[in-house]
């Protein structure tokens, strides 16, 4: 087993809930020498209003500590953080890493953590920026559920659980769905169903424990169930079982986590809430039958029930709706576990569990439950831990060749990139590439008679220069003017380069024989909108309804979506400059 080892532990659940592999793992790795930080669950969703009281809990658990961590034996250390309750949201991102990893730097600084072990059961965002920032010495990701069918605010950790499988240098599962799911993204997949602690069980076993008080005057048989009271619980089908047996009792043991309202009116029916880990053995023990009782659905095809191993190292009879890791279960283990396809089968299988207590039977399951021990399970986890620890660190002392190698690399990707970008230029500004995607800016219609011609300057929006543009916009008004098309020209643009340009457009269509009587000045517009907006006001005053509206031929379409919003009235005729050289 791994010894002497700095580990980080990333739970997706807190140290105080129900006793899972996150804490078995971590307890044991830490009584073998290993300095453990168990970083309690920072959430993958949005919390709700029934969170309220894991709030108030963390909160009361980061008070007791010094700034959230507490020792709560030699080696392990429990981080209660309080972040903001937005995983996925960029900003609560950039707060929690902040003060996450402000918390870290100082507490390893203190006690001398150096390429922690990183040990992720929650992948989400925040949970890649501890990895990323720590230079561990390996990375360990336990895959234990299917997160993303979990809720609908857990689908959104499918992204950064992707990113982590890719850059995780080992990953553990516990069922063969997430197997195949995350052998999709990394080839180094092991299979590790959670397992038990055989010596607890089996000492509570042979001690005879007494009876706990809670079940003194609960009437036997007891039909027993372990664990968290969650929305996979199937309650229909538990409701149908205590209806049709009443004489039966049946007892959960564990948080209520949803609702059980339809339940609560039968009297065989008891919940007695969450109970310490060391105190499970004797309530089991004092069990006839222990249920499985999980609806069939997208989240739980992906679970390895925790206490599957714990009824069968109390020697009990297990029941269980057709879960398909159960099924394997039952398939290598000689059909030990009754496993229920309908609610009927589930049902009828109650009375022949009560009847199936004798030794032989629960020799067989003890057998079973102590070859899933956890002790063998971690000395194979740290096994291939220790290999892979190994195998990176020869490929790190080889830097020769690593160096190389990227250098290769990068090579490689400045060529492709210098490529890419030679393409794109050449395909901008040597093909009609960018022609072909501005065609939809231009209008241009014929002209035809109209009351005024009316042209845009261009500033310096043509060619970034002062100066150029509005000359050629000019000639074509004055060609249009002597032509016959319109009496008058209005001039507009408030831009101003040693001259107003307007006053200048004006004097040149002045020396190109355009009379002054037939020039109206706009002078104040700043942009298109201005354009339109005071040329209209003039149109407006002269009550002209009919233009001619001159500007380049990549201008038009603004100059149209404008006058339709703040002109719809106005009849106008675009004739933008046939060809231009200012582009």
């Amino acid at each position: 087993m791994l010894e002497k080892r700095d580990i980080i532990c990333i739970s997706s659940i807190d140290w105080d809930f129900v006793w899972q592999g996150h804490q078995e793992i971590m307890s044991k790795l830490a009584k073998n020498g290993n300095r453990v930080l168990f970083i309690e669950n920072t959430g993958a969703r949005v919390p709700n209003i029934r969170d309220i009281s894991r709030i108030k809990k963390r909160i009361s658990n980061w008070s007791q500590g010094a700034k959230g961590i507490k020792k709560v034996s030699d080696n392990l250390f429990i981080l209660s953080p309080i972040v903001c309750p937005f995983p996925y949201l960029r900003i609560a991102l950039w707060i929690n890493r902040y003060v996450l990893l402000s918390v870290l730097e100082k507490w390893f600084k203190i006690m001398g953590f150096t390429n922690p072990i990183v040990w992720v059961f929650l992948p989400t965002p925040l949970s890649l920026e501890v990895v990323g920032h720590f230079n561990p010495r390996i990375v360990i990701y336990y895959c234990i559920d299917n997160f993303k069918a979990s809720s609908v605010y857990a689908k959104k950790i499918k992204k950064s659980e992707i990113k982590l499988l890719k850059k995780t240098d080992l990953v553990f599962v516990t069922s063969k769905e997430l197997y195949n799911y995350c052998r999709g993204y990394n080839t180094n997949v092991h299979l590790f169903p959670f397992a038990v602690n055989f010596e607890k069980f089996e000492n509570a076993r042979l001690a005879k424990a007494a009876m706990p008080r809670e079940l003194d005057k609960i009437p036997q048989p007891i039909i027993a169930y372990v664990g968290g009271v969650h929305k996979w619980i199937d309650i229909g089908l538990i409701e149908k079982i205590v209806v049709r047996y009443p004489r039966y009792s049946f007892v959960f043991i564990g948080p209520l986590q949803t609702d059980v309202s339809r339940l609560l009116p039968h009297q065989n029916v008891y919940f007695l809430g969450k109970k310490e880990h060391d105190k499970i053995p004797d309530f089991i023990s004092n069990s006839s039958v222990c249920l499985i009782p999980y609806l069939l659905t997208e989240y739980t095809k992906n679970v390895y029930p925790t206490k599957l191993n714990e009824y069968l190292a109390m020697g009990k009879p297990v029941i269980s709706t057709a879960l398909p890791e159960v099924i394997d279960f039952n398939t290598k283990n000689g059909g030990l576990i009754l496993v229920a396809k309908t609610c009927d089968e589930f049902m009828d299988y109650i009375p022949r569990a009560i009847n199936d207590s004798g030794q032989d039977s629960a020799y067989k399951r003890i057998a079973v439950a102590k070859k899933n021990d956890w002790n063998a399970r971690i000395e194979e986890m740290s096994n291939i831990i220790e290999d892979a620890i190994k195998v990176k660190s020869c490929v790190a002392t080889d830097w020769k060749d690593n160096f190389l190698k990227l250098y290769k690399l990068a090579r490689r990707k400045s060529f492709k990139w210098g490529f890419i970008l030679l393409t794109i230029y050449m395909s901008v500004f040597n093909t009609p590439l960018i022609w072909f995607l501005a065609a939809p800016l231009k209008i241009a219609q014929p002209p035809i008679k109209a009351d005024c011609i009316v042209v845009l300057a261009g500033g310096v929006g043509e060619s970034g220069k002062a100066g150029q543009g509005y000359e050629e916009r000019v000639q074509y008004a004055v060609e249009l003017f002597k032509k016959g098309y319109a009496d008058y020209i209005i001039f507009s643009s408030g831009y101003k380069f040693i001259f107003e340009e307007a006053m200048i457009m004006k004097s040149l269509a002045i020396a190109l024989g355009i009379p002054e009587s037939a020039i109206i000045i706009e002078d104040k517009a700043a942009n298109t909108y201005q354009n339109v907006k005071f040329v209209k006001d003039i149109l407006y005053q002269n009550k002209w309804g009919r233009v001619l509206l001159i500007s380049s031929p990549y201008h038009m379409r603004r100059v149209s979506m404008v006058f339709s919003r703040i002109a719809p009235e106005m009849m106008v005729i675009y004739t933008p400059i046939p060809t231009s050289e200012f582009y």
